[in-house]
């Protein structure tokens, strides 16, 4: 079974990502499946995986779902580690210098 986080801690960290973090979840979601990607949004997370709302070129291309690359999850504090793994990840896969966290 799936870990839900309380909706609080997902309404939060949803706020944090698309409020701070907009080009990180650009290369995120650039990074796992969807080069031609040019905006992006998180839109749910949960133990296994986060979820983006994707837009292309021609607009919306829909929702693209990315496990967490530790693992599944259980605690808020992980969120940050594998949302930090998949940033990390995706620089080094497109060529980007990543930032110091």
């Amino acid at each position: 079974m799936v870990h839900s986080f309380d909706p609080a801690v997902v309404d939060a960290v949803l706020a944090h990502m698309n409020g701070d973090h907009l080009d990180d979840n650009l290369l995120i979601v650039r990074a796992h499946g969807v080069p031609e990607a040019t905006a992006a949004s998180m839109s749910d997370v949960d133990g296994e995986a986060g979820t983006w709302t994707v837009i292309g070129p021609e607009g919306p291309v829909g929702e693209r779902r990315i496990r967490w690359p530790g693992g599944p999850i259980t605690e808020r504090a992980e969120i940050r580690r594998e949302v930090v793994a998949l940033y990390d990840a995706a620089c080094a896969e497109l060529g980007v210098e990543p930032r110091p966290h």
